[in-house]
């Protein structure tokens, strides 16, 4: 029986009877990272990272049943034995080592192997069996280095300030936006920020990131306050009225979709910066290169051409169907709970 099996309900360690990163409820969840396709609501227990479980206990609303541990420590669970390494995805975000005997298996959850100046670098580590994403498991995904998209960015800000118009750009609350706050020119001009994203740069800046000054939009607030500045908002705001108190502005989306023609365009955007979370084509065959394993699971994204692609080159490959979405929710669906417990609200248009 192997040490990992994928069921309805997630990825299953029989042995120790807990799951990675569960789409339906169960007793026990071992969660990579808080997206909320990765980290859903009804566990009886959880596990995490120190550093994810502030993020997920607030998006979860969790209380007594969220545990954590820290980057590179052991759980022992019925003799198999488990421990988080970086993923580079966001802040906090991990792999999950399992080992029993000679015998490991890495669940990647969602990684990157770029440094983005926010997040734990990603950690390659050597396994038997890897099982990865392929969000982006295509040769004609391919991303530029992260300073040149930051170039862009700031250079369309100050021209925006030369045509009177506000700078709007798009990025998932949760990790996305923070990489922008981050590595944006903050000296250009003021940056505010929707309630969403406020909410989480809060927790992530009470955890010790470094992030630039912002301000909450408030409904309050009128549109000579806005002048100049650069406002970051969740894409399930764009097309909204939120919008509406900004105008005119110029509209920037910030996602690895933004490589494909015409993504800008349907999204209404006036610029499209690719810039993503995820692997691109050359990171996916980098990192299972490194983890040294036999076998590969790919479980969401191009996981059909990805699994044959890996084949080709002698890796025994399979690919698995999951409830896992990449940035699939984040810019073709535009769907991003800031709360995703039942009854406990949503903030994402808020103010």
């Amino acid at each position: 029986m192997p040490l990992l099996e994928f069921n309805d309900k997630g990825i299953y360690c029989r042995k120790a009877d807990v799951y990675l990163d569960p789409w339906k409820p169960v007793k026990k969840a071992l969660i990579t990272h808080g997206h909320s396709d990765h980290a859903s609501w009804g566990h009886e227990n959880y596990l995490c990272t120190t550093a994810a479980g502030p993020v997920i206990q607030h998006r979860l609303q969790l209380t007594h049943q969220l545990q954590t541990m820290e980057f590179g420590d052991n759980l022992d669970i019925n003799g198999v034995k488990f421990s988080f390494h970086p993923a580079g995805h966001i802040p906090g975000s991990a792999q999950i080592r399992v080992a029993h005997h000679d015998e490991v298996w890495v669940f990647s959850g969602d990684y990157k192997l770029e440094q983005d100046n926010l997040s734990e670098p990603f950690e390659p580590v050597r396994c038997n069996v890897f099982i990865s994403e392929s969000t982006f498991g295509l040769p004609i995904y391919k991303w530029k280095p992260q300073s040149e998209v930051f170039e862009d960015i700031n250079r369309w800000w100050r021209k925006n300030q030369v045509d009177e118009k506000v700078s709007v750009i798009a990025g998932y609350s949760l990790g996305k936006a923070q990489r922008i706050l981050r590595n944006v020119d903050s000296s250009t001009g003021k940056i505010f920020v929707h309630g969403a994203i406020d909410n989480i740069t809060n927790i992530l800046r009470s955890q010790g990131l470094a992030l630039p000054t912002t301000t909450r939009v408030t409904p309050d607030m009128k549109r000579k306050d806005f002048d100049g500045a650069l406002i970051v908002c969740p894409p399930s705001a764009v097309g909204s009225p939120w919008l509406r108190r900004f105008e005119p502005f110029s509209l920037g989306i910030a996602s690895g979709w933004m490589n494909l023609r015409g993504a800008r365009r349907r999204r209404g955007a006036d610029r499209g910066f690719v810039l993503s979370d995820h692997a691109d084509w050359e990171e996916l065959n980098k990192a299972v290169k490194e983890t040294g394993a036999e076998k590969v699971y790919v479980t969401h994204g191009y996981s059909e051409a990805f699994s044959k692609w890996l084949g080709e080159q002698g890796i025994e490959s399979k690919e698995v169907k999951t409830q896992y979405e990449g940035e699939l929710g984040e810019i073709i669906e535009g769907r991003e709970p800031e709360t995703i417990a039942p009854g406990a609200g949503t903030e994402e248009n808020a103010a």
